[in-house]
């Protein structure tokens, strides 16, 4: 009997044990659980300590995965094996996956905090009426400089990038739409061109510009420029006011002439296991308070004008970063191209990388 009683307690025990395991594989699984959120975002895109922030006040576990690009976030998705539930697209990549039936409409009901948008940044051709995506940061494409290398204000436009006196000494970066979109606005035309002539001397423009190129790179532009190593680069803003923080011979220049006004927003993909958690955190982001710590420490302008009155001055009074709607006014959004256009794009980057 002692026996029985033996291996019943036994069988009780694994069964409670299962049972305590089963619960918290639940508790933090991505594909389960009410109080499990999968956000996707850009890598070194959000301030760490407002996640933690937001599971204690929400009640939430955040599963937080990054990607490093449009494309393979899209990827991602698109092959589904992991239910994120919010992601942060660019402007050209929402409307793709809206013309793929990728996103859930937004039920604005349900968003708090909306009206702390300016409306400068709502109801974009994009996204009409943000149908199904909300402002998460912006930002422009420009170049940095030296003064040790250039006099201070001699770097004003695309052009002074082909002055002879910067031969191997400007990095670009490894982008189709970034590197022809300045060659396209340099000659006066939008970086949405899909006139094969103005795409033909613009391929022709870019390799005239090869001696001075040093290299072709994406994260590495930050430690060159910091460490003084090249004399320009071209880079995004938020990029650039780390560049700034960590070198006072830096500076950040927007050519007047044009260029690439961006935005990265909330999505909810249609893979999303936990709609409500999602409007959750599209809520607590656009707290004021919250936008303001999480813009201070990511560098990139925040779209958030109940923020602005939190920042620092210097920070919402630099041009560089906040420029004026004059400015604002010559730059352009990506639009997605198509398939055809992007690829005759990518084909004329990489003939201008092969010629280098």
């Amino acid at each position: 009997m002692k026996k029985l009683n033996a291996l019943f307690s036994g069988i009780l025990l694994i069964i409670v044990l299962l049972a305590v395991t089963s619960f918290n594989l639940a508790k933090t699984s991505g594909a389960s659980g009410s109080r499990v959120l999968t956000i996707y975002n850009w890598g070194d895109y959000i301030e760490p300590s407002l996640i933690k922030q937001f599971e204690k006040e929400y009640n939430y576990k955040v599963i937080y995965e990054t990607f490093d690009s449009n494309e393979s976030m899209m990827t991602k998705i698109k092959q589904g094996g992991t239910a994120y539930d919010l992601t942060i697209p660019s402007e050209y990549m929402i409307q793709k996956m809206v013309k793929q039936d990728m996103l859930i409409p937004l039920d604005h009901s349900k968003i708090k905090g909306l009206e702390n948008i300016d409306s400068r940044f709502l109801n974009i051709p994009f996204d009409p009426k943000n149908k199904f995506s909300i402002p998460y940061f912006w930002g422009t494409l420009g170049i940095i400089y030296n003064d040790e290398f250039v006099k201070e204000g001699q770097i004003k436009h695309w052009d002074d990038l082909w002055n002879p006196s910067l031969k191997n000494n400007v990095m670009l970066i490894d982008g189709a739409r970034e590197v022809m979109g300045l060659a396209l606005n340099s000659d006066g035309h939008s970086l949405n061109s899909k006139n094969n002539k103005q795409l033909e001397n613009a391929s022709t423009k870019l390799d005239n510009l090869s001696p001075n190129v040093k290299a072709i790179v994406a994260d590495e532009i930050k430690m060159y420029m910091i460490n003084g190593e090249s004399a320009a680069a071209v880079t995004f803003s938020g990029e650039a006011a780390s560049m700034l923080e960590e070198n006072e011979h830096l500076h950040y220049v927007i050519p007047e002439e044009g260029s690439n006004l961006w935005f990265d927003n909330f999505v909810i993909p249609k893979t999303a296991k936990n709609i409500d958690g999602a409007y959750d955190f599209i809520n607590f982001m656009l707290k004021p308070e919250i936008a303001a710590q999480n813009a201070e420490y990511i560098g990139y302008s925040t779209p958030n004008k109940k923020a602005l009155e939190i920042l620092p001055k210097e920070i919402t009074n630099d041009p560089q970063f906040y420029p004026s709607d004059k400015i604002i006014e010559h730059l352009e959004v990506y639009e997605d191209l198509g398939q055809t256009y992007l690829e005759l794009y990518n084909d004329l980057f990489l003939k201008f990388k092969m010629y280098r």
